[in-house]
């Protein structure tokens, strides 16, 4: 059953109805469909993410990170941390007033800074510790690039792996790009040696992000969810089902 039904995201958020149900069979084909967790959004808010936030790719994501969001959790809202060279805002984006929210939120942040993944890291990690959740947490974290203290970030991630936590970075931008060749890095660090079990995924949703399917998105940010869920549960990362 999910978190919110159909009938509510209809009364609160109509425009996320397709969203909504698109997420719900990409849920369903990876055996998630029953899942509780919380859903985290994390933005790049660096110079270079500037064309992104003009043509709506961002704000196009934060809607259907809320319409995966729906089916977890029941509070009809998404945490977003905002980050460049400090996190720049931790807020919320939520059902109810979806419409517009990156840009509001946007026009409120000061300069574009530069990358600094592990600020943001830790801000969800706070986040969720502070927030007392039970239930597991899927962290989408999107990116145009690799971080500035590359060593920073891999602790950060490496540490992480003994909590209930999964990071699946979205890489928007050339997929050929040697930017992202610290994420697939930390999509590959091996495990035991440097984390308790595999945390974090990676994908391209290419230079022009809003045309990558609404199906074909939701099936990368969740495909490798449940193969953590099962190695964090064999380890006692959360509990069994």
């Amino acid at each position: 059953m999910t978190a919110i039904s159909l009938i509510k995201v209809k009364e609160t958020a109509p425009a996320l109805v397709s969203l909504y149900k698109t997420a719900g069979a990409s849920l369903a084909r990876h055996g998630l469909h029953d899942l509780r967790a919380a859903v985290y959004l994390v933005i790049d808010y660096s110079g270079s993410m500037k064309p992104y936030y003009a043509d709506g790719s961002v704000q196009a994501l934060a809607d259907r990170v809320l319409g995966l969001s729906a089916h977890l959790d029941d509070d009809g809202r998404v945490p977003v941390v905002f980050f460049s060279t400090d996190v720049d805002a931790v807020t919320d984006i939520t059902l109810t007033d979806h419409r517009g929210a990156v840009e509001r939120i946007a026009s409120g942040l000061g300069h574009m800074g530069k990358t600094s993944y592990h600020l943001a890291m830790d801000a969800v990690i706070d986040h969720y510790l502070d927030s007392g959740a039970k239930d597991p947490a899927l962290v989408v974290f999107q990116t145009d690039g690799g971080p500035i203290n590359k060593l920073a970030a891999e602790r950060y991630l490496c540490k992480a792996s003994s909590l209930p936590l999964f990071w699946q970075f979205i890489g928007f931008g050339n997929p050929h790009s040697k930017q992202f060749d610290f994420l697939r890095k930390l999509d590959e660090l091996p495990v035991p040696d440097k984390r308790i079990v595999d945390n974090a995924g990676f994908f391209h949703a290419g230079t022009h992000p809003t045309h990558l399917s609404d199906t074909d998105l939701y099936d990368h940010l969740v495909s490798e969810f449940p193969h953590w869920l099962t190695a964090a549960r064999a380890r006692g990362i959360i509990p069994p089902p």
